[in-house]
């Protein structure tokens, strides 16, 4: 657990290769307010497979939350039953949008839903502990009390702040509206830059602020988008041209990247919404599609090592495994890759790669299906080399496949969240454009 908070909380020292711009491939298209959801023409087994997907996720974030304190589970065991005590905040900011989402859907009864956010925010506002508006990463579900000597997270606060967010939007109620804007707007982010140029990973109050900065791409864009935007405690729109964009060349593809698992080019996309836009770097939404593809090209080059690995079956990211908790992926691999398939790969890249995640996901279920789906979807990971299938779920794994799922099928929580005004000005502010072509 210690190594997973290094990983989870602090993350690690990204590599900096380098800060050139990069001018990725530039398609035209209508501008992101205007532009249909990338649904890739689903068939109805499509269709089908991201509803259970989607439900089956909704109801992981409705049994593994505290209903007293709203607060979800870091992770839990793949059965209704589970005695684990620590929550994610960024599970939580999942977990609130995915009660957008279920309720949007009409899994669960409305009235229900309304009063789990509104106990939720009420939470956070009122009772959960914070400094300078930051949450501790991870905590008691049922006190909120700081767990496993955790940091105060820049990242997770950040992913939690876009659940709140889309609350605010979604619903049509002026209490979760207030405590939703109060949440958002108590947040300091100048005090999180510590009087550099690009933000802290975290706070500690035994030894102050991590050595650790958010100086190089990876899941940080929404970190600098909603601190750019605060309409309270803002940083300044330089910030976001302080941190280094790296270029990364795979089997004839060139993108931004970084030495890291994929999550980092999905997790800032599952609520910001950057198709037909783009800054003075690159268009993000294309860059995280080559991004994909890399990794896909990648998995399938592992075939003479791990024959599971196929077209119809790739995809790995920081994940459980047979050994603990592993950040692994590639390219350039890292991690000690040994055939274990993670489906949130595949599964937070739909948007990005329909035809070619969607066709991963089938042959996960249908070839597996025993026992790598269970009460809340898919496990979190699984091995048929060695026949081992995760006992577990993880909370943003869970989270993050519902959000693509979801952003695939309609583009509801881009629509949702995208209202929000801080969103807007902050990628205004960052020098976001509508794309046109070349």
């Amino acid at each position: 657990m210690i190594q997973r908070l290094a990983q989870l909380g602090l993350l690690w020292p990204l590599t900096r290769i380098g800060a050139a711009p990069v001018s990725s491939i530039s398609h035209a298209k209508p501008s992101a307010t205007t532009q249909e959801p990338a649904n890739g023409n689903l068939t109805a087994a499509d269709e089908q497979l991201l509803e259970e997907m989607e439900k089956a996720a909704c109801l992981f974030f409705w049994e593994q939350a505290s209903p007293r304190t709203g607060l979800v589970k870091d992770h839990s065991r793949t059965s209704a039953f589970d005695d684990h005590q620590v929550a994610s905040i960024a599970a939580t900011g999942f977990g609130l949008t995915a009660l957008c989402i279920a309720d949007q859907r009409g899994f669960f009864p409305g009235d229900k839903i309304h009063a789990r956010v509104l106990a939720t925010l009420k939470f956070l506002r009122e009772t959960m502990l914070q400094e300078h508006g930051f949450f501790f990463h991870f905590v008691n579900v049922e006190t909120g009390a700081r767990a496993w000597n955790s940091e105060v997270s820049s990242i997770d606060t950040s992913l939690l702040l876009c659940g709140v967010l889309t609350c605010r939007q979604y619903f049509a109620d002026s209490q979760i509206h207030d405590l939703a804007t109060e949440i958002y707007h108590r947040v300091d982010w100048a005090w999180m830059l510590d009087g550099g140029q690009c933000l802290s990973m975290g706070w500690k109050p035994e030894g102050g602020f991590l050595k650790s900065r958010w100086d190089t791409y990876c899941e940080l864009m929404m970190i600098y988008l909603l601190g750019i935007g605060s309409p309270t405690h803002p940083i300044p729109p330089e910030t976001w041209g302080a941190w280094a964009r790296p270029i990364f060349h795979y089997d004839g593809l060139r993108y931004i990247g970084a030495k890291a698992p994929l999550f980092v080019h999905q997790y800032s996309q599952a609520w910001f919404d950057f198709r037909g836009t783009r800054d003075q770097y690159a268009n993000y939404f294309e860059n995280s599609i080559e991004a994909t593809k890399a990794h896909r090209l990648f998995c399938i080059g592992l075939q003479k090592t791990f024959p599971d690995y196929s077209e119809d079956l790739w995809g790995m990211t920081a994940s459980d495994s047979a050994r603990g908790y592993v950040v692994w992926g590639g390219p350039p691999p890292m991690g000690p890759i040994d055939g274990t398939l993670v489906p949130a790969a595949p599964a937070g890249s739909l948007p990005f790669l329909a035809r070619e995640t969607l066709q991963v996901l089938h042959t996960m279920r249908e070839r597996f299906g025993a026992h790598a789906w269970k009460r809340y979807g898919f496990v979190d990971a699984f091995n048929p080399l060695k026949k081992w299938y995760d006992a577990q779920v993880v909370g943003i794994d869970t989270g993050i496949s519902l959000l693509m799922a979801e952003n695939l099928r309609s583009g509801f929580v881009w629509d949702t969240f995208m209202k929000n005004e801080a969103a807007q000005i902050g990628m205004k502010r960052a020098g976001f454009r509508p794309e046109t072509g070349r």
